[in-house]
């Protein structure tokens, strides 16, 4: 068995796992600071200790699970909503929209719903229940 007696030193370095590490860690900071995320503006209501004595109108929109839409329990399309929501509003300017949307219900059916109430500045409330209820 032989023994190398001339070993060199090394005077250089083997940069390609740092380039390696570098690209991968360019990767991950392009692909996080490029994915936005989306979503939703409402202006939720401030708390009042104060009783309302005021009446207003409220409708009643319901999402069922196939894209049906009905209001205050009738079935409508998304024109006849638009419509019913604006003579609404041209009736009681403060009046409400509460909108319940079933469980397996498309999510885009309800954006569309909230969008519209948006667009014709109504009141709306999202109604939640508890699981099982």
């Amino acid at each position: 068995m032989q023994v190398n007696t001339e070993s060199k030193p090394y005077d250089t370095i083997n940069v390609t796992p740092m380039l390696d590490l570098a690209y991968v860690l360019l990767v991950v900071f392009i692909l996080m600071t490029t994915a936005t995320v989306r979503g939703l503006s409402i202006s939720m209501p401030k708390p009042s200790n104060k009783p309302s004595t005021e009446k207003h109108e409220i409708k009643v929109v319901q999402i069922m699970p196939g894209g049906a839409v009905l209001i205050n329990g009738v079935g409508v399309s998304l024109a006849e909503l638009e419509t019913q929501l604006n003579a609404a509003k041209a009736r009681d300017a403060k009046s409400s929209v509460i909108i319940k949307g079933d469980p397996q219900a498309q999510y885009a059916k309800v954006v569309e719903i909230v969008d519209l109430c948006e667009r014709l500045q109504i009141n709306m409330g999202l109604v939640t229940s508890r699981i099982g209820t």
